[in-house]
């Protein structure tokens, strides 16, 4: 029984995270819009229009709501030329060799040598759906019915617009802010990992892990920047208040830029410390200590997002280094000690407009206002 109980209260949990979470009600806003296009399209089309057979309408409809409005408009208008090609083939060669295995297999192919052509934006996969729909029901011999199929397609096309623009259109900032965050903690997890694997005495195995964990980090950061491309996107042609703020998101791409920074100087870091596990070398047990209590302060700096810490970093890295100067320490350790003094330095400083931000704070949008408490 406390299992099931625990289940429903974890089960409960989760479902109110989830509706308190800005990028949670975009997705499902976004399924509710293009479930509602394909319904309106499907009526427009055959109880206003009167079109038979209007199935290229709720096809495109489904088809062209995007995640923002923009490339619902670019892929409303691909699809129009999907259309135009895929019926224009469908008649010529369903009036040449008519309806057979060879004459689909043709058509088919056809489509892809179409799609290929250079200064051909059309998928070649939209085209050859449309020309073999268009084939298999037997309307590619009758040219009156190529206009309906055109019209068809057209109200897929419009309904799906004006679905996304009129209805909360789209606007992905809160999705690039989250993501940002995301990359920040983890960040912070690996300084923190780093110092912690020091401390109990690092192996060839261990930085190998340090450095697997950065490349696990570039990774990240360049779905970060496919989200703030998108994120600009969503700005365009967005009717909303502050689209063109989002449009211009200077702000989060100079946090991507820092943090790609600080990703490249942990993996040199990395690299370095590496180099005295190889030659097995121990560091001088003041520098080791002071070192890795700074590295602890600045993922903690981070993840509290406390501006003040990281600059007390920064303080006690320059303190350790006038230290140190002063103390007879074997000059072979010297390149070491401020290979990591340097990187460490050159992290705090490119992460410190990090620390002094939140970027869902930033953000423009969220809920809609409706949906708030």
């Amino acid at each position: 029984m406390s299992t099931v109980a625990s289940w429903w209260g974890e089960l409960r949990e989760r479902a109110r995270e989830s509706l308190s979470d800005p990028v949670s009600w975009t997705e499902r806003l976004q399924a509710v819009k293009t479930a509602l296009a394909v319904v309106l399209s499907w009526v427009l089309a055959v109880r206003v229009l009167g079109l038979p057979q209007a199935y290229l309408a709720p096809w495109t409809a489904l088809l062209v709501v995007h995640a923002t409005v923009y490339r619902t408009l670019t892929t409303g208008l691909y699809q129009v030329g999907s259309a135009v090609i895929g019926v224009v083939l469908a008649y010529a060669v369903g009036n040449t060799l008519g309806l057979s295995f060879w004459s689909l297999g043709l058509l088919v192919l056809m489509s892809f040598v179409v799609g290929a052509l250079p200064r051909v934006s059309f998928e070649a996969t939209d085209v050859a759906a449309v020309a073999v729909l268009v084939m298999v029901i037997g309307y590619a011999r009758h040219e009156e019915m190529l206009a309906v199929r055109f019209i068809d397609t057209l109200v897929g096309i419009v309904v799906g617009l004006a679905v996304n623009i009129l209805l909360w259109p789209p606007m992905r900032d809160y999705t690039a802010a989250r993501a940002i965050e995301g990359v920040v903690g983890r960040f912070a997890d690996t300084l923190r990992r780093i110092a912690a694997d020091v401390r109990d005495g690092p192996n060839s195995q261990t930085v190998s892990g340090w450095i697997d964990q950065t490349r696990d980090l570039d990774g990240e950061l360049d779905a970060m920047w496919g989200l703030l491309k998108l994120s600009r996107e969503s700005g365009k042609l967005n009717p909303r208040r502050g689209a063109r703020s989002v449009q211009q998101m200077t702000h989060f791409r100079e946090l991507a830029r820092r943090l790609e920074q600080a990703v490249a100087e942990t993996r040199s870091m990395a690299r370095t410390m590496g180099h005295s596990v190889v030659d097995v070398r121990t560091w001088d047990d003041r520098f080791r200590s002071t070192w890795l209590d700074l590295v602890d302060q600045a993922a903690d700096a981070l993840e509290q997002q406390d501006p003040q810490q990281l600059a007390g970093v920064r303080l006690g890295l320059d303190d350790l280094a006038h230290e140190l100067s002063g103390e007879d320490l074997p000059a072979m350790y010297w390149p070491e000690y401020g290979a990591l003094i340097l990187n460490l330095r050159n992290i705090v400083t490119a992460v410190d407009l990090v620390a002094d931000t939140s970027p869902t704070a930033h953000a423009v949008t969220g809920r809609p206002r409706l949906l708030r408490r």
